[in-house]
């Protein structure tokens, strides 16, 4: 199975190891993964913003990447849902369908396509799950907390497969962290306000790491904990699949084994 990896660019930039451990856990249930080098942003900041209209070059260079992949698998839903809800070119319509049609979100991709069944993954840790809003209500990863319906959770479908995991929920099961793209850009505030509410909400589970699907909440509320001083740290779902049998190994051994994971 050919899957092309789409990375965002704020990942790109910032949290490298978070695009590392989705192409490592991609190999490991047997995908044959590239990278194309060309990518750059899908245009969501400025259709978030209004401009949708001036998108037409991210999305001709995103189907120039992509057009040939059997899959495109990203790991963050926001990115993921523009491309699956915009992406269109009128010269290259056909394209950008088959396109919109094979992105997928990782934890998407793991269960509805892969049929991911057994991770070989421990991480002893207690963590705190944070459901993104798009992902929820526009990926349906999860239940909505409005609807009255079965709970479930393609996240933590494959998370439960992880040895030594403790999963918490906040209170507010699925409640809007506050970063929302530009909204935290034009209503800092509230957004902040917002954050420290997801956190307080989590710090009554005591918990270590707080975890998700995507890095754009995860870096918001990662501001907020610094800021705050805080112990507790973020990790994107792609790196607690993929921690192995390395975090296990004491001292410094352990160190030099994930040095090289990480390289």
């Amino acid at each position: 199975m050919k899957v092309a990896l789409f990375i965002p660019c704020y990942v790109d930039q910032f949290y490298p190891q978070v695009a590392i451990a989705t192409m490592q856990l991609l190999q490991k249930f047997g995908c044959e993964v590239t990278y194309p080098l060309d990518q750059t942003c899908c245009g969501q900041p400025m259709a978030n913003a209004g401009y949708e209209h001036l998108t037409g070059s991210c999305n001709k260079n995103f189907i120039n990447n992509f057009k040939d992949a059997d899959y495109i698998v990203g790991p963050t839903g926001s990115c993921v849902t523009h491309i699956k809800d915009h992406l269109h070119d009128d010269a290259q319509e056909a394209a950008a369908t088959h396109i919109r049609k094979h992105v997928y979100e990782l934890t998407e991709f793991m269960v509805d396509v892969l049929k991911v069944e057994h991770i070989d993954a421990y991480f002893p840790h207690r963590v705190g799950m944070h459901q993104s809003c798009h992902g929820l209500r526009m990926l349906h990863l999860g239940s909505m907390s409005e609807k009255v319906t079965p709970h479930f959770s393609k996240a933590e479908q494959l998370l439960q497969h992880v040895k030594g995991l403790e999963l918490s929920y906040p209170t507010r099961t699925d409640e809007c962290c506050g970063f929302g793209g530009t909204f935290c850009v034009t209503e800092e505030a509230v957004s902040v306000r917002m954050g420290k509410d997801r956190i307080e909400d989590h710090s009554v589970n005591d918990v270590e790491y707080i975890t998700g699907g995507d890095m754009s909440c995860l870096m918001h509320l990662e501001g907020i904990l610094k800021k705050q001083r805080s112990h507790v740290k973020v990790i994107h779902l792609a790196e607690i699949l993929n921690a192995n049998v390395a975090d296990k190994l004491p001292g410094k051994e352990a160190g030099k084994q994930q040095e090289v994971v990480n390289a």
